[in-house]
């Protein structure tokens, strides 16, 4: 893992994945059916997101332009993770089923977040039907699902779960398993991100620094996982194969990671910075 980023560009450029035949009849016999599927909600979820940013704009102030822009980016980094080229390759290519991890798991969710789709939702609703998405939003179970430890447990602990048992190999050879695998990587990045800043209104807030040490925490459980993805392949991925994955989930996960812990400190930041007019007063 100390070995630099000029090795890691040159074995993606260079790699040839072999997985075994199971595999192979998944991708040529299926490989549409869950595209399509995994690729339909987030078509439907911009397109939701657009009307709501028209229909809101028609009775209050506009929407910001720029979360506008992270939803439809965040929609197109999922989908092409789970539809087209990409999503073809990773069913041979472990170098590309990581880099769809990265965009489905971890960007996706981070740009979607930051453009406060339950903040839109809540202006675009009448008061009533307002009223009763805040009583689910408060709900038990989304307070629980919300909850940092949760959160970061269905998020780090499920990606142990895919590549350290043979979940992974599983999931190529089941239509019904990779649809699971693949909601529940972008779910479970999403809950985690919104766990850890809040853009949109979270009901029950945790400090700060609480938030900030299951973070750090979090970030050492996906380096780790990164790591021994290099030296203990999935089923079916050659050694090979599997450092150029672990490498890029390492590299690529932290600079994610270091935008996440960025906005968390600009929140931090701000929610605790002197007000200037209570100083002056005092």
């Amino acid at each position: 893992m100390d070995n630099n980023l000029e090795r890691l560009l040159h074995m993606i450029m260079n790699s040839h994945i072999r997985y075994p035949h199971g595999i192979n009849i998944f991708y040529h016999t299926f490989g549409f059916i869950p595209q399509l599927l995994l690729a339909l909600p987030f078509v439907l979820a911009l397109l939701f997101y657009l009307l709501a940013v028209w229909s809101t704009n028609r009775r209050y102030k506009s929407w910001p332009i720029y979360r506008t822009v992270c939803w439809a980016f965040g929609v197109v980094l999922a989908t092409i993770a789970v539809a087209g080229p990409l999503a073809n390759r990773a069913h041979v290519d472990f170098t590309a089923h990581m880099f769809g991890h990265l965009l489905l798991g971890m960007l996706a969710p981070l740009l979607m977040a930051m453009a406060a789709p339950m903040t839109l939702l809540l202006r675009t609703l009448s008061v009533p039907f307002a009223r009763r998405l805040l009583k689910v939003l408060r709900s038990w179970p989304l307070i629980m699902f919300t909850h940092p430890i949760a959160a970061s447990f269905l998020n780090i602990g499920g990606l142990w779960l895919l590549y350290t048992t043979s979940l992974y190999s599983l999931m190529h050879e089941s239509v019904l398993l990779h649809l699971v695998v693949h909601f529940h990587v972008f779910l479970a990045g999403y809950l985690f991100t919104v766990s850890m800043i809040y853009i949109d209104p979270i009901p029950h807030r945790f400090p700060f620094l609480d938030r900030a040490i299951l973070l750090a925490a979090a970030i050492a459980g996906h380096g780790i996982l990164s790591k021994y993805i290099y030296a203990h392949p999935p089923n079916g991925v050659l050694l090979k194969e599997a450092e150029i994955g672990g490498m890029l989930m390492y590299y690529g996960g932290d600079a994610i990671d270091i935008v996440l812990i960025f906005i968390l400190c600009l929140h931090w930041f701000r929610a605790t910075r002197p007000r200037i007019g209570l100083a002056i007063g005092q």
